[in-house]
């Protein structure tokens, strides 16, 4: 018999108590001596009326289909599937569960506050930020056993000015740099790390980055901040020549549960080795001699500084601001006298801000951004390959999938 035909049996077998009942009642008050006769039913237990009390109703634990009915002082058995009423002589050898309506849950402020505080809760390692804000990295742990892929998108042509970006759509028209990278997480704290970036540039051309990171604690009681520690060395014409050793820190502090402030400083080691991004004197014409003289600093240090704030449990904004010493990623360009003959050089150089909105959904992070720079590299994200000015910026976006 299926669930509807017992909820229409259940309806009527519940009617029929009740009119009995009440039946029963009645006439106990107009005849003492009905009081004492059985109410009966073919195929069915009587029911004996002996007082006027109220209907009692509760269902055995075992089997739903059974109600245990008290009236009047009577106990009858009524299974509501085949639709037979057994008189019970002692109602305390049977099991039941009494029917009742649960009060209205009451939701006091407090309750409201916990509520809303669980939705921004996490458990470790599924941190609320991505492995970077924009450029700048976090402390984000690494579970054992996952595979974490970053693959980033950073157009050229900045939107500011709107009337010359507007033409190409906020210069989604220009030429872009995609940079791709995943982490395997070999302990809760162990992880290994492959980057690549097709940028091609003087002193760079498509950059390997492998590296090793250990993520040493998460904020808790025993400590006020998270914090990882990273290395990696970089390698150009993938992997083949020109190398960089970086060695980085990533340190994040949360406010609450909504904000949360990161600190991410870094040394490059052979930054500019070889002097590949100083000028070489046969770059001019005639060549230029005194470019022997122009020499860049060989090492750099940064000092990425980011900030997140969760506007909803899935949606927040980030910034970041990343200055920096020592060789700075940028241009030389050359100075020339009145007979075009080049007489010095001059750097020109801007540090990294980023800024963006990222959606969050599983394991997925989606993160649309706006920088001034394309390179994602960890010796090169702190300087704008593009030379643009932190108020110009490129349009762009991060995702993030954990599998």
């Amino acid at each position: 018999m299926n669930t509807k035909v017992k909820e229409n049996c259940c309806k009527v077998a519940v009617a029929m108590i009740l009119v009995l009942g009440y039946a029963s009642a009645a006439f106990a008050q107009t005849d003492a001596k009905l009081a004492e006769k059985p109410v009966s039913q073919p195929g069915a237990a009587s029911i004996t009326a002996k007082s006027t009390e109220k209907i009692h109703i509760t269902f055995d634990e075992t089997n739903p289909s059974i109600m245990i009915v008290e009236s009047n002082g009577e106990r009858v058995r009524v299974d509501t599937v085949t639709r037979k009423i057994e008189h019970i002589d002692d109602l305390a050898a049977v099991t039941t569960t009494q029917v009742s309506t649960p009060p209205a849950a009451t939701v006091t402020p407090v309750a409201l506050a916990q509520q809303k505080a669980d939705a921004y809760a996490y458990s470790e390692g599924n941190e609320p930020f991505d492995y970077r804000l924009v450029n700048v990295p976090t402390p984000k742990r690494v579970p054992k056993g996952t595979w974490n892929l970053n693959f980033s998108h950073r157009f050229s042509q900045p939107i500011n000015p709107l009337s010359e970006s507007g033409k190409t759509l906020l210069g989604l028209d220009s030429f872009s740099t995609s940079s791709f990278g995943v982490m395997y997480g070999i302990t809760d704290k162990l992880y290994v790390n492959a980057s690549r970036s097709p940028i091609c540039q003087r002193g760079l051309c498509r950059t390997i980055e492998l590296g090793l990171g250990y993520h040493i604690t998460d904020q808790n009681k025993h400590s006020p901040v998270a914090l990882s520690v990273y290395g990696s060395m970089e390698g150009d014409e993938n992997f083949s020549k020109r190398y960089t050793y970086n060695l980085q820190m990533m340190i994040s502090h949360e406010f609450g549960k909504r904000v949360y402030a990161f600190f991410a400083p870094a040394v490059h080691l052979n930054a500019n080795h070889g002097r590949r991004f100083d000028p070489q004197p046969t770059d001019y014409f005639p060549p230029a001699a005194i470019a022997l003289n122009f020499n860049q600093p060989v090492n750099a240090a940064s000092y990425g500084f980011g900030a997140m704030v969760r506007i909803t449990p899935s949606v927040s904004g980030v910034f970041e601001f990343t200055p920096r010493t020592g060789f700075k990623l940028g241009q030389v360009q050359p100075i020339f006298n009145s007979n075009f003959a080049v007489t010095g050089f001059r750097g020109r150089s801007e540090p990294e801000m980023g800024l963006g909105i990222m959606y969050s959904i599983g394991q997925h992070k989606f993160a649309l951004t706006f920088s001034n720079t394309q390179t994602t590299t960890t010796s090169r994200y702190n300087s704008s390959n593009l030379v643009l000015k932190p108020n110009q910026l490129v349009i762009g976006f991060n995702l993030f999938r954990r599998w």
